[in-house]
């Protein structure tokens, strides 16, 4: 604790120095992250796959798109940081007035990285607090030892600590971390966890912004291309060994087309990681063996019709159909963070809806339909954080989409001029020549006085 404040002050005293504010120090952190990444690619595609025996490809998709949201970031920041015109009255405006947002950094940001998208979802949080002009301390996850442990050799290579400082520890660390008055805190991860946070936060009166997570619903009607609704909600549901937060957890799937998908979800399964996906380097493991026994508890035998086996020493668990689910399965009960599909069945949108929103806003949503009165239905009823039309996860890459969830999936957003908006302070300012002159405000009042103020203060 001792040795976290002493950071934590260095970092307090560093952002009230005003230098943080200053666009080349903004620009010159994300170079500087640029730099680790590119440096130490190889490393960190080492790791990836250490931690998650993950495929080539998704070790390099998840390090390019922290850097993709760096050269983004870099294009943008001097714009974002320009003071935004605001409206005021007509009689203001005439006589030289403006109106301006500036946005202000909070301070020392906390943020609190997930294990999954280790890379990724620590970066990028990390980048969106540096391009805002906060210094962050980052808090790795312990579940991912070899990405973690490049993060705590690097950064200190990479950065003064002033301005980035990492550490890593159990649940004592973090709950020493959040005795800190932290100005912002990031945080990705349960939604139990997230209530912690929350309750630490509010102590110190500390804004937040939750990245949580849900049972992310896949919703595929009778229009839809069946073939590629499968394959893609496979895709969704085992990437990264279906441990991303916005993984369809279940396809709600009409009852005319429930078997035609479940027999393409299988050919999809086989086509992506064949006869033997335990040993295909192209499929993941999962984090620890603690997890696939969680996950194997969520198993009905009776309704696998694809995978089901697992074994825990070896972290694998098996890309796995369940079919068919009813909401009162063990399965539904939670959100299920693996590759394990459930596949229910409806016969009437609108009854599918209803069951739906029974349960908590999810994350993510995604909707399969050529119909587009059923996919804006969809769209405007169902409370979701974000999603696709007909494909799962990729506006999680989006870098002009703003991301985030709501209710219980989590508050705020980030990504894009979105993130650089959560980490900065609306500081509105009205500015007025300095010999105008407002009569009508001062006292001694009368009729005509009033009649003149509302006139003049309604009029924009």
């Amino acid at each position: 604790m001792e040795d976290m404040q002493v950071v934590f002050d260095k970092q307090k005293a560093y952002f009230k120095s005003d230098l943080t504010k200053s666009y080349k120090w903004r620009m010159d952190q994300l170079d500087r992250m640029e730099k680790l990444l590119r440096d130490n690619y190889e490393e960190f595609c080492a790791a990836l796959g250490k931690d998650f025996k993950t495929a080539r490809f998704e070790q390099v998709f998840e390090i390019d798109a922290a850097i993709g949201g760096i050269l983004y970031m870099r294009e943008q920041l001097e714009g974002w940081m320009k003071p935004e015109p605001l409206e005021i009255p007509a009689f203001l405006n005439a006589a030289g007035s403006k109106g301006q947002v500036y946005r202000d950094p909070y301070g020392v940001v906390l943020i609190i990285g997930p294990y999954n998208g280790p890379l990724v979802l620590l970066v990028h949080p990390a980048l969106t607090a540096l391009s805002a002009g906060n210094p962050v301390m980052l808090k790795v996850s312990t579940a991912v030892p070899h990405t973690s442990q490049l993060f705590l050799d690097l950064i200190p290579q990479y950065f003064e600590p002033e301005a980035v400082s990492v550490m890593t520890g159990n649940r004592e660390v973090i709950t020493d971390l959040l005795k800190l008055p932290f100005d912002f805190i990031f945080f990705t991860g349960s939604v139990a966890t997230g209530k912690v946070i929350m309750r630490a936060a509010a102590e110190n009166l500390t804004p937040v912004v939750l990245e949580l997570g849900g049972q992310n619903p896949a919703i595929v009607d009778q229009t839809a291309s069946i073939p590629e609704a499968a394959r893609k909600i496979i895709w969704g549901a085992t990437a990264w060994g279906g441990q991303w937060c916005t993984s369809p957890n279940y396809a709600y799937v009409h009852e005319s087309v429930a078997d035609e998908f479940i027999k393409e979800a299988k050919l999809a399964i086989k086509e992506m990681y064949g006869d033997d996906p335990q040993n295909n380097p192209d499929y993941s493991c999962i984090v620890n063996p603690k997890e696939v026994t969680r996950l194997a508890g969520l198993l009905d035998q009776n309704k696998v019709v694809a995978g089901g086996d697992y074994n825990a020493e070896e972290r694998y668990f098996a890309p796995t159909i369940m079919y068919p689910v009813e909401w009162t399965d063990k399965v539904m009960e939670d959100e299920i963070f693996g590759p394990l599909l459930a596949v229910l069945r409806y016969s009437n949108l609108k009854d599918a809806v209803s069951e739906i929103k029974k349960r908590p806003s999810s994350l993510a949503g995604y909707i399969f339909s050529k119909d587009q009165q059923t996919i804006d239905y969809l769209i405007n009823t169902l409370s979701f954080g974000g999603g696709v039309v007909n494909h799962t996860n990729l506006h999680l890459f989006m870098e002009t989409f703003p991301f985030g969830g709501i209710g219980s999936s989590g508050m705020g957003n980030y990504f894009g001029k979105a993130g650089y908006n959560s980490l900065t302070h609306e500081k509105a300012i009205l500015q007025i020549p300095d010999d105008m002159v407002i009569d009508h405000i001062y006292a001694p009042y009368n009729e005509e006085k009033i009649k003149d103020s509302q006139e003049k203060w309604s009029q924009y």
